[in-house]
């Protein structure tokens, strides 16, 4: 068996093809994934929003920071140096000779292949005396010449060439290594040693330690693991928490603290700014002594946000820090919300502790809100306008308009909203009416249903019950088309009805005499038509009643009219009705009515069918929806917020979730609606009561980023009992003699394994 040789590369040739590999395996990927997108489409998509979003903060500091940032020069210019450094190792191997040649002995001989013996043997005559060492030819190239005539002429000489691709015979198997021949020299080892070390040994422990240690402080969502602690302490402490409180747990976060976040900063001009903001605000528990609320950092933080809700100028060094606060803010509340909603399912599933209350997880939601538009809890939703300041409310709350809130704003006519806000100049106009037209309006549509189950619209006690919700979400510009559109039609029909009444009066003034019969006659149809109503009435359903005796008694009495109705009215029918009958028997014969009563059973069973039928496709739909869903991924980009003085842009998310306003507990956990475009269905799951009867629920609908748009929608319950389980199912009969043939079948089996146990003995 051959050898093995492994050869450094001493000409330096194959190490630059390794090169060349490595480099392009760093700048393809960092072009495709680094390379500055488009910055006309982003230019292009700011001037599009600028009409609407020209005044909110986030948009200013979006165009200042595209006109001052240098980042995606400097990646451009890495990205071409790269590009560069790849295209010019490409260039330089492309020019390098190739150290390995197939070997071909005719080559040598400056033959064609397949000469005749004696084309060689002229050949190899005439090249010796040229390159033969005694007449004066080259040594090298004689040994070549001879070499490749005894593979030509040779048969044992020839057969190796043929087969090992050398006359001499299989050789030694030569590895090339894509290294320089100076990195295994024995003076360069010490070196070489040093630098694997520092490597391998020393930086690459300490990036992966630095970055583990980084990793392990924070959760999934980026939020600090000490963070999430608090949270959960405080939220168990007090489950019925105020927004006061709910802002002093919210700035006591460790995302605010020098010592765990170096994005937080704690100034030296902070012991001479911050106590100024606290007079100019008021009474904010500077003297509470309970830790981390009397820390320095979360001091800090909750002046400088109630400074934000309270739209107050401070200094440039706070605003930068309450920049940063503020920005850190709506991650924060959600991560509130999500330790209420652990804490919640924690003390429904295993008890010995009080769930949080609802209002505690709504504050936290309406925080959000305030926090995102600048604004304070008591303070009007028109204030997120633009242009609105709080002298110009008296105009909007007066007794002539009554406008409180962006929807009774909307549903006002144009003609009196531009009254109204007389204070206001054209464009000053035309820009609220912009902003207020982009603003979201949402419907709701409530599906209630218990899936997998026979009857899906019958609630039992405890089944796991599905509220699909239909979210469609629209702009309210297209609501001021509809109001327009209504208010035509509504002063078309009020000028008709106005037409109407004055022919009327004119029928009155002139038929004075006729109104004592008219009057008569009215009473009678109205009689009459009471008398229809009643026979209308449905029989009564016998079910379970709150006040079982007086439910008892009026359903007795509408009963008896009822059937006092019908017995006059059969009265009245039956001689019509016989006539009618007896033509109707002598016609069919009892062979046609089977016929028919058959046809008619055929098209319920047809219809039963069909409506089993309907209800496995939308089952079916329902499942391939979910598994859409499942996999398909939605982008969390929906439409930009409007906020004034957020410091970042934002995206429209809603919260969805089912309460019971009554006990102030959450029936189901609150789904965070991110992807909600155009239209979003969402599904809902909660166990129903244990007990049977009929609950009132809520399903709300809550902004995370605007004032006054929650949504509220009841949910009526209505709760039946489980049905009982069934022990004796004939299923589970098992007839006697199938046992003893069982059991005959096993006693057959045994014996017959003993024999052959005997047989082997």
């Amino acid at each position: 068996m051959a050898g093995q040789q492994f050869q450094y590369d001493d000409s330096g040739n194959t190490f630059f093809y390794f090169l060349t590999s490595f480099v392009g395996l760093i700048v393809i990927p960092a072009t495709y994934y680094l390379w500055p997108r488009d910055q006309n489409a982003e230019q292009l998509r700011l001037k599009s929003l600028r009409r609407v979003h020209g005044r909110c903060l986030w948009y200013r500091l979006r165009l200042m920071k595209s006109q001052q940032s240098i980042v995606p020069t400097l990646k451009k210019v890495a990205l071409l140096f790269g590009w560069a450094v790849f295209l010019l190792l490409a260039y330089k191997v492309s020019k390098l000779d190739r150290d390995y040649q197939e070997y071909n002995p005719y080559e040598v001989l400056s033959l064609e292949p397949g000469a005749t013996v004696q084309a060689i043997k002229k050949q190899y005559h005439l090249l010796s005396l040229k390159y033969h060492p005694d007449k004066g030819g080259d040594e090298i190239m004689f040994m070549r010449i001879a070499k490749a005539y005894a593979a030509l002429t040779n048969e044992q000489s020839r057969q190796n060439w043929e087969l090992y691709g050398n006359p001499d015979g299989p050789s030694a198997t030569s590895f090339g290594i894509a290294l320089p021949a100076w990195i295994v020299d024995q003076k360069n080892s010490m070196l070489v040693l040093l630098v694997y070390g520092l490597a391998f040994m020393v930086i690459l422990p300490v990036v992966v330690g630095t970055w583990w240690y980084r990793s392990i402080r924070y959760s999934g969502d980026q939020i600090l693991i000490s963070t999430t602690q608090l949270f959960m302490h405080f939220i168990y402490k007090t489950p019925n928490m105020n927004m006061k409180r709910l802002t002093m747990v919210l700035t006591a976060a460790c995302e605010f603290d020098p010592r765990s976040n170096k994005d937080a900063t704690i100034r030296p001009t902070d012991n001479v700014e911050v106590p100024q903001l606290i007079r100019e605000l008021g009474n904010i528990n500077v003297k509470k002594k309970e830790p981390p609320f009397c820390y320095p950092y979360s001091f800090k933080a909750r002046v400088l946000v109630l400074s934000h809700l309270a739209r107050m100028e401070v200094s440039e060094n706070l605003e930068e820090d309450q920049r940063f606060v503020v920005r850190k803010s709506p991650a924060l509340l959600q991560e509130m919300i999500n330790v209420g909603c652990q804490l919640t399912m924690m003390a429904n599933s295993r008890g010995g502790f009080p769930a949080p209350r609802l209002v505690t997880i709504e504050n936290c939601m309406k925080l959000t809100q305030m926090i995102v538009q600048g604004l304070q809890e008591t303070k009007s939703p028109l204030l997120q306008l633009p242009h609105f300041e709080e002298e110009h409310l008296r105009y909007c709350i007066s007794k002539k308009y009554k406008v409180r809130t962006l929807q009774d704003l909307v549903s006002l006519k144009d003609s009196d909203r531009r009254s109204m806000l007389r204070f206001l100049g054209e464009e000053k106009y035309d820009e609220v009416m912009a902003v207020l037209g982009s603003f979201p309006h949402i419907t709701m549509g409530i599906k209630l249903q218990v899936l997998d189950d026979e009857d899906s619209s019958n609630i039992t006690a405890g089944s796991i019950v599905t509220v699909t919700v239909t979210l469609t979400r629209k702009r309210m510009a297209d609501m001021f088309e509809k109001e327009q559109e209504a208010s035509i039609c509504q002063g078309e029909e009020t000028a008709n009805t106005e037409e109407a009444n004055q022919g009327d009066a004119n029928k009155a003034k002139t038929k004075v005499w006729q109104s004592k019969n008219k009057g008569a006659k009215k009473t009678a149809k109205s009689k009459k038509k009471k008398l229809t109503k009643k026979k209308a009435l449905p029989a009564p359903v016998k079910g379970k009643q709150a006040n079982g005796n007086v439910a008892g008694n009026e359903m007795a009495v509408t009963t008896s009219a009822a059937a006092s109705a019908a017995k006059d009215e059969d009265d009245e029918a039956s001689d019509k009705g016989s006539e009618s009958d007896e033509g109707e028997t002598n016609k069919d014969s009892p062979s046609e009515r089977d016929d028919e009563s058959d046809k008619q059973s055929d098209t319920e069973v047809d219809e039963g069918g069909g409506d089993d039928e309907e209800e496995w496709e939308a089952l079916q739909q329902s499942i391939q929806r979910r598994e859409r869903a499942l996999l398909e991924t939605k982008s969390k980009v929906t439409h930009p917020v409007y906020s004034l003085y957020f410091p970042e842009e934002k995206q429209e998310w809603w919260w969805l979730y089912i309460a019971d306003r009554r006990d102030q507990t959450l029936v189901s956990m609150p789904y965070h609606v991110c992807t909600l475009k155009d239209s979003e269905e969402v599904e809902l799951k909660f166990p129903a009561p244990s007990k049977a009867g009929n609950y009132q629920y809520s399903v709300i609908l809550r902004s995370d980023s605007y004032m006054g748009l929650d949504q509220f929608k009841p949910l009526k319950l209505e709760v039946h009992e489980a049905k009982a389980m069934v022990d004796n199912h004939p299923q589970w009969d098992i007839p006697d003699t199938e046992e003893e043939d069982e059991e005959q079948e096993d006693s057959d089996g045994i014996e017959e394994s003993d024999d052959e146990d005997e047989d082997n003995d």
